[in-house]
C-alpha cells in the first residue's frame, strides 16, 4: 500500500469524511508536482509550503485532514462551475478538477501575482483550471457563483462574491481574525444569505503580503513570555529566582509604550528598547526565549499522522 493509500486509510480512521470520488482524485495528483518544498509531512497530515517570497510571507498547501474536509462540504459533482478564492498551490484546485472532471471548470483568483505565477507551471497540464490575479473585484469573466471555497481566513465575504451567489449556490469560506475562524457554509436561499456553522478552524490569510509575521509590541511580547513562564514552570523547568526575573521583565515590558516602532526600522535593532530589555538578561534569558517562540506558534492537530507521531507542527489549518 503507498503513502497516499496509508494516509487515506489514517483520516478515515480518525473519523475524517473523504469522499471517494476525492480519495480517488487524492491517489492521482501527486503533492509532490505543486512544490519545490520537502513534502514528506503531507503524509504525516502536515500543511507544506509551497512558496515564500523576499518579505518573509509564506503560503502553504493545507493538511490533507483539512482537503479533505473542505471539498466534503463542498459537494462535488461532474460538470460544476466552481470558483476558488485563494490558490493554495494548485494542488486542491488539481483535486477539484478531476472530480467535476472534463465538463467541468475551476476559476481560480488571488491576490498575488507570485502565486498566480507559481500556479502558471504547477497546473500547466490542466486545461479546465484558468487562474487569475483579483485586486478589489474579479477582472474576469465569473461563471455563475453556484460552488465558491475560499482557502485562506478572511474577516467578511468579498461584496462581489456575497452578492454574486446564484439561487440554491453556497460558499465555504473560515470567517474570522488572524486568531482562529469559523468554517462558515453560506448559502444563497432567495433573496437572504443562510449561514451553517461547520467548526473552528485556523487558516493563515488569503493574501500572502498578509502572512508576514510582524515583530510583537511590548505588550504582546509580555503576554508570551507570561505564558512560556507558567508553561516552564508546570515543567519544573524555572526555578523561584528565574520567575521572579521574568515577573520582573513582564512588568518592565508592560510599561514600555506600546506604539513603539518595531526593531527592524531602527539602524541598530539592539538600541530598541523592548530588545534591550531582554538583552540585558543574559545567557539565562537564551533558555527561556525558544520557549517564548513555540508559544507565538499555533499547536495544531494532524488526525491522519501515524500513531507513533506526536502532534505538533507549525502554521496553518487546524480542526479541533
Amino acid at each position: 500500500m503507498g503513502e497516499v493509500d496509508e494516509l487515506i486509510g489514517r483520516l478515515i480512521g480518525a473519523g475524517i469524511h473523504v469522499p471517494p470520488e476525492v480519495a480517488n482524485a487524492m491517489k492521482s495528483v501527486d503533492i509532490c508536482d505543486f512544490t519545490d518544498f520537502d513534502c514528506d509531512g503531507f503524509y504525516h497530515d502536515r500543511p507544506v509550503v509551497f512558496l515564500e517570497i523576499e518579505n518573509g510571507g509564506v503560503k502553504t498547501i493545507s493538511a490533507p485532514h483539512m482537503i479533505a474536509t473542505l471539498l466534503h462540504h463542498l459537494e462535488l459533482d461532474s460538470g460544476q462551475e466552481v470558483v476558488v478564492y485563494g490558490a493554495k498551490g494548485g494542488y486542491i484546485c488539481a483535486l477539484i478538477a478531476h472530480v467535476i472532471g472534463e465538463e467541468g471548470h475551476v476559476t481560480v483568483l488571488d491576490p498575488s501575482i507570485d502565486v498566480i505565477t507559481h500556479l502558471s507551471n504547477t497546473l500547466r497540464g490542466y486545461p479546465t483550471v484558468s487562474c487569475h490575479v483579483i485586486e478589489d473585484t474579479p477582472d474576469c469573466a465569473l461563471p455563475s457563483l453556484n460552488r465558491v471555497l475560499v482557502t485562506g481566513q478572511i474577516g467578511e465575504l468579498p461584496t462581489w462574491l456575497s452578492e454574486g451567489l446564484c439561487d440554491g449556490g453556497f460558499a465555504i469560506a473560515p470567517i474570522g481574525d488572524r486568531d482562529g475562524q469559523r468554517l462558515i457554509k453560506i448559502e444563497k436561499q432567495g433573496e437572504m444569505n443562510l449561514e451553517t456553522d461547520l467548526g473552528g478552524v485556523i487558516f493563515g490569510p488569503v493574501n500572502i503580503e498578509d502572512t508576514v509575521f510582524g515583530t510583537p509590541s511590548p505588550e504582546e511580547m509580555a503576554e508570551l513570555i507570561e505564558n512560556a513562564t507558567l508553561l516552564l514552570e508546570e515543567l519544573g523547568m524555572v526555578d523561584a529566582e528565574e520567575t521572579d526575573r521574568l515577573g520582573d521583565l513582564i512588568a518592565e515590558l508592560r510599561h514600555l509604550p506600546d506604539d513603539l516602532p518595531p526593531p527592524e526600522e531602527l539602524d541598530d535593532p539592539r538600541e530598541h528598547p523592548m530588545v534591550r530589555l531582554m538583552m540585558e538578561e543574559g545567557a539565562w534569558f537564551l533558555r527561556i526565549w525558544p520557549m517564548v517562540q513555540m508559544m507565538a506558534e499555533a499547536r495544531l492537530a494532524s488526525p491522519g499522522a501515524p500513531d507513533s507521531e506526536e502532534d505538533s507542527t507549525g502554521h496553518s489549518d487546524f480542526i479541533p
